[in-house]
């Protein structure tokens, strides 16, 4: 059986290590923050305590008591899981959220060694994971010339669809997908598109011509 100052040792360093990591989410905006990758991470360490406590039980009682603690630290895993999906959006062609739901499945990984008692283990593994989101995501978005951006454009009684693609084709930018609304009352058409096109592009410009035109009355770009 671990001490009760090392079993707070545990949820401190837990809370510590995931904390880190959600404080780089926090501060980029992300969904699943500080608050949320903390208390994963803390949630991760107090499960693999009470899995070891009954592995402790079944060991010294084999013939009253009998778990199996890897099916306790599996079901952090399974549950993390769930919260992993609610951060994932599709806009488009594009899936966002996926680094964040990754940080949630590491920072469970990590709030499960903290509480194994592998200490070296967790904390190197947090520092691998602050290298990936700090260092690699400059050397990601060097590497990623072509972007995905997602504009609305309302209009009243429509536009032509030739004066839009002039707009992207003058910037070299190519349309991805377009999708239609129209509201009958207001007389307003809704155009969805999906444009790809070089990082280094100013949407500012595009964003200047297309609300030139002279039917337009709300342009929103997303990405």
């Amino acid at each position: 059986m671990i001490s009760e100052t090392e079993i707070i040792f545990r949820l401190v360093l837990g809370a510590i290590l995931g904390g880190i990591i959600g404080f780089e989410r926090q501060v980029h905006g992300r969904p699943a923050g500080f608050r949320t990758q903390l208390l994963v991470s803390v949630a991760s360490v107090l499960i693999m305590i009470v899995s070891e406590y009954y592995h402790h039980l079944s060991y010294m009682n084999p013939a009253y008591i009998r778990v199996d603690p890897g099916r306790i630290a599996a079901g952090a895993i399974t549950g993390v899981g769930f919260l992993g999906a609610g951060v994932i959006l599709r806009m488009g062609i594009t899936i966002q959220g996926l680094t964040t739901a990754a940080c949630l499945w590491m920072v469970a990984a990590i709030g499960l060694a903290v509480g194994g008692g592998f200490y070296i283990a967790a904390t190197a593994a947090c520092a691998i994971t602050l290298f990936s989101l700090l260092v690699l995501r400059v050397v990601e978005r060097r590497m990623s010339r072509i972007v995905f951006k997602f504009l609305t454009i309302t209009a009243d009684g429509g536009i032509e669809d030739e004066k839009i693609e002039f707009v992207f084709k003058s910037r070299n930018a190519r349309i991805v997908s377009t999708d239609y609304e129209k509201d009958i009352q207001k007389a307003e058409i809704t155009y969805i598109i999906t444009i790809s096109l070089k990082h280094d592009v100013p949407m500012k410009q595009i964003l200047d011509e297309i609300s030139a035109i002279k039917s337009v009355r709300k342009v929103v770009i997303k990405g």
